[in-house]
Order: structure tokens, then sequence, then C-alpha cells
């Protein structure tokens, strides 16, 4: 059950109305790495964890938060877009600086949205589901869990660079603390998980079932081999179940693969058309 309270989290206020940067803001809120998107990736992860417990928490505490990211997000844009002229525009776009806001904005923030923030990023594209990962394998998840944070971080990060309104950096700033924590706490777990579990996943398929010969190889597939350089090209690998090997010029492992022709009824180009066979070609193709 969710409770929801008229409070934000922390305050989002801008200094001034600025729809260029509304626009902008719409691709931390609605973008693949937004806050809708990272909402959505921890509620359904938490919703899949067979049974309680602290990783379910963790899960849903993190989803809950975010949805209050959300909530901060539309409001500040809501509050970006506060003034923006949107009556007449030729008369507005007189004035040069008007007509410049003009130029950038979002026109939908205007036409669909009413001045208020949309489920969208920052050219337009509606956000989607296929953004989110929720797999089932907490391992796995927390680890995209991590990359999204990072990203996302990024992106807040960038954002604040970007824009001299205060109000809009002390937003921002918190999102960015926030982050921090997000990407501390699911590094944390995904620790905790590798050493009940190892950090392959899934950790649960018989090993024996591998090609064992190459669990642990590295194919050169460059020019050069400096690729032989790092941590994952001689020692023992990560997983402690071997030692990484480098192989500088692979050679192919199966031979060259001969597909049997198509039946008449699927219509494909002949294989003697193929091969340039003309000899082979049936009368009626010429």
């Amino acid at each position: 059950m969710f409770y929801h309270i008229k409070e934000l989290q922390y305050r989002a206020k801008p200094e001034r109305p600025d729809p260029l940067f509304a626009k902008q803001l719409q691709e931390v809120l609605g973008g693949q790495f937004g806050e809708i998107s990272v909402a959505m990736q921890y509620l359904f992860q938490g919703w899949s964890v067979r049974g309680n417990g602290k990783y379910k928490d963790l899960l849903m505490d993190t989803g809950a938060e975010e949805l209050a990211h959300i909530e901060m997000l539309a409001t500040m844009i809501a509050r970006l877009l506060d003034g923006a002229p949107v009556g007449d525009l030729e008369v507005a776009a007189k004035d040069p600086v008007i007509g410049a806001i003009l130029s950038g904005m979002n026109p939908q923030h205007a036409i669909v949205s009413g001045l208020g923030a949309m489920p969208a990023d920052s050219v337009g594209n509606r956000w989607t589901a296929d953004y989110i990962i929720a797999s089932g394998n907490l391992l796995a998840d927390f680890r995209a869990n991590l990359n999204a944070e990072s990203q996302g971080r990024l992106q807040v990060v960038r954002l604040y660079e970007s824009t001299t309104d205060r109000g809009v950096k002390d937003m921002l700033s918190w999102l960015i603390a926030r982050d921090t924590m997000h990407q501390n706490q699911w590094y944390a777990a995904i620790c905790e998980l590798e050493a009940k579990e190892n950090i392959v996943v899934p950790s649960t398929f018989p090993r024996e079932l591998e090609k064992r010969e190459v669990s642990h190889v590295l194919f050169n597939f460059s020019a050069g081999n400096e690729s032989a350089e790092g941590r994952w090209a001689s020692g023992p690998s990560m997983d402690g179940e071997g030692v990484f090997q480098y192989v500088e010029n692979p050679v192919p492992l199966a031979k060259k693969p001969v597909l049997k022709p198509a039946p008449p009824y699927i219509h494909d180009t002949p294989p003697a058309v193929v091969k340039g066979r003309e000899d082979q070609i049936p009368p009626s193709l010429y």
C-alpha cells in the first residue's frame, strides 16, 4: 500500500521561470535513466522477490523514494513553466529574449500537458517500460541498479553544471546526493551477494556444463595486443574458478557453414544464382 502526503521530500522551487530548462529536466524525469525508470525498476524488482527480507525492503524503500523524486521534478518543471508566453506567440516573439525562449521550449508543454511535466524525455520520446530490468535474480538486478544510478547521477550533474538558477541547483544537489547513496547501497548489496554466491550470474548453473576450456579466456579481436595489459588477461580469475588466459591470434573452431537450399515455395534466390553458376540456373530464370 502506498500513502501520499502533500509535502515534498525536498524543495523544488526555482528562482525564475525557464521553459527551456524545463524541457531539459524532462530527461532526468522520463528518460531512459530518469526517475520514472528507476522507480518502476526497483518496485517491480521488489514485487518479484519471493519472500520478505532485507533485500525486498531495500528495493521497496528506494522505489518509494524515487516516486518522491518524480513528484519533485514534476513540481520543478511546472514552476519553470510558470509565465511561459503561450498566448499570442507572434506578439510575444517580438521580444528577442522571449523569442529565444520560445524557440527552445517544448511546445507540448503548452499544447499537451497544460504547462505541466510529462512522462517523456527531453526530446519528447514517451517513457517506456522497455527501460526497466527486473529479472528475479537479485545480483543481476542490483548490478543493473548500480548502472542506472551511475547514468542518472551523471545526467543530473550535467544539468547542474548547465544552470545558474540557485533554486534548481539546490534541488539537483539533493538528487545528486541521493544518487550517491543509492550507488553505494547497491554496490554494498552486490558485494554481499557476491560473497554468498560468487560473481557469475546465475551462480546456480552447474559449472561442469560449461565449456570450461574457454570460461576464463580473452580472445584478441583487435589490431595490436593492448588488451593483454589488463587484469583480465592473466592471473587468477575474479570468480576464483580459474586463471585468465590471453589468446592473441584466435583461430576458428568450426568449419564454414553450408546451409541447405530453401524449399521452392519460399522463393529464395537459388544457390546457383548466388554462386554465379549459369550452367546450373534453370532456363525459367533467364
